[in-house]
């Protein structure tokens, strides 16, 4: 079994999951074969905050051309991640 340091890859800081960090929900970049069940234990190990609910999505590559030659930047899982009202707020997201 992989630890909790695979499964989360990176947060994802963008103008969308900065607003929606106020109604406690944040987004992770995942690892491709994991489950909801695996990111909520990873979320609640690595951060020490209890997680209400997780919904993932998997995000395809885009198609990128340079000169003739033509390919595929690479896909890879995205997952929001709710956190319960009682539940203490992720301090990497604070300081943005």
């Amino acid at each position: 079994m992989k630890t909790s340091y695979d499964i989360i890859i990176k947060p994802i800081v963008t103008e969308n999951s900065m607003m929606q960090s106020a109604d406690k929900k944040y987004t992770f970049e995942v690892h491709k074969d994991a489950n909801k069940s695996q990111i909520k234990t990873a979320i609640e190990e690595i951060f020490g905050v209890k997680v209400e609910k997780v919904n993932t999505l998997n995000v395809k590559g885009k198609l990128k051309r340079m000169g003739r030659t033509s390919g595929y930047t690479r896909s890879w899982k995205k997952a929001v991640v709710k956190l319960t009202a009682d539940s203490k707020t992720i301090e990497f997201f604070e300081g943005m």
